[in-house]
């Protein structure tokens, strides 16, 4: 375990949206943005000293159990936007992290995860291993208007489709990386809809892991302005969804 010159308690990257990352309105996807904030706590957890190369010294790995995004407006292909992210606690096994997306200096996006450290050999939560004391812990610094929440998805939900996991699914944990739930859910909903509204905001639960060849239903909820999903392996829910436009 190493700490990094330059490592401090509140990390800031730049991103420069470009167009592979981008929707055909020229907005940035949703699965992306997921991607940048989570690539942006990855960073911020190497140069202190907690990414995934230094747990695997104690075979474990830090898993997104929860996530809520805000969202005002999404940036542009070519716009320059800056990721801000912050621990507010790490206990245990468990860990909230908070991001904020600023462009020209002003919040457009807002995020919380809810972390939990995961034993990568027995596949089971375990306390971190490595100190985290240099970290400080902003206890009451929250980004969004709500808190992440645990998504009830409806008894009408209906049967949407079928997935079988493939090896593009994965991960370097070998499990289906969280984005690609989201990307499973969004391929159900209109385009039209996609291209014509920002999202408001999206709550994911991620309940169980999936694996290489593993199949699975989803489901889906429509509500007035809000749409849940879920994603079903035998009986068991793995992935739960709710979103607002």
């Amino acid at each position: 375990m190493s700490i990094a010159s330059n490592f401090k308690s509140i990390h800031k990257k730049e991103w420069e949206i470009n167009f592979s990352q981008c929707a055909p309105n020229g907005a940035l996807n949703y699965t992306d943005l997921c991607n940048l904030l989570q690539l942006t706590a990855a960073e911020h957890a190497d140069l202190g000293g907690i990414s995934f190369t230094d747990m695997q010294t104690y075979n474990q790995a830090w898993v997104l159990s929860r996530m809520r995004i805000e969202i005002q407006s999404l940036p542009q292909w070519r716009d320059v936007i800056t990721i801000k992210t912050w621990i507010v606690s790490l206990e245990n096994s468990r860990s909230v992290r908070v991001m904020e997306v600023l462009k020209n200096n002003e919040k457009i996006i807002s995020c919380e995860t809810f972390w939990a450290v995961l034993n990568t050999q027995m596949r089971r939560p375990e306390s971190l291993a490595l100190p985290h004391a240099h970290f400080e812990k902003f206890a009451n610094d929250f980004t969004t208007q709500e808190r992440v929440k645990k998504v009830a998805v409806p008894p009408d939900a209906e049967f949407a489709g079928l997935h079988k996991v493939v090896f593009s699914d994965l991960d370097i944990v070998n499990h289906v990386n969280n984005v690609k739930y989201l990307e499973w859910c969004l391929d159900f909903i209109s385009s039209k809809i996609l291209l014509k509204h920002t999202l408001k905001s999206l709550d994911m639960n991620f309940l169980n892991e999936l694996l290489l060849d593993d199949e699975v239903k989803i489901y889906r909820s429509n509500h007035d302005t809000t749409t849940y999903f879920s994603v079903v392996k035998d009986t068991k829910t793995c992935f739960s969804l709710e979103f607002k436009i």
